[in-house]
């Protein structure tokens, strides 16, 4: 299996860096960080199937929150797993997000054991 490339998005700067070095350590990911909601949305509607596996967004953020970037995704026809990072993950936010199509969700404060299990489940097939 070749190194999976991740694109991470999550506006507070010290959960981010946690993500990026977990996946990068645990997992030998590639992995593009984004602390901006815009920045990110900008680079995933330049992506394919093949330069990314899978897109890793905090769901309350400035600008674009992560159902906005999951729909940018499908708008784009990037069909490419995505799970959604929240602390307050309400019942109309989750249903939505599985409607739309989201891979899994993980809650905050994120157990790094468990984003690097839930990563690798979700890519098995890729």
């Amino acid at each position: 299996m070749s190194a999976l490339s991740i694109a991470v998005v999550e506006d507070d700067a010290i959960t981010l860096e946690m993500i990026t070095t977990a996946l990068e350590n645990r997992l030998g990911a590639t992995v593009f960080a984004f602390d901006n909601s815009k920045a990110a949305r900008d680079f995933l509607l330049q992506q394919t199937e093949a330069s990314i596996d899978l897109v890793i967004s905090d769901h309350h953020m400035p600008e674009y929150d992560g159902l906005t970037l999951l729909k940018t995704c499908i708008a784009s026809s990037l069909n490419v797993p995505f799970l959604l990072v929240t602390s307050e993950a309400s019942r109309d936010m989750v249903i939505s997000a599985k409607k739309l199509g989201a891979s899994g969700f993980l809650a905050k404060p994120v157990n790094m054991a468990e984003l690097a299990n839930k990563v690798l489940e979700i890519t098995a097939g890729s």
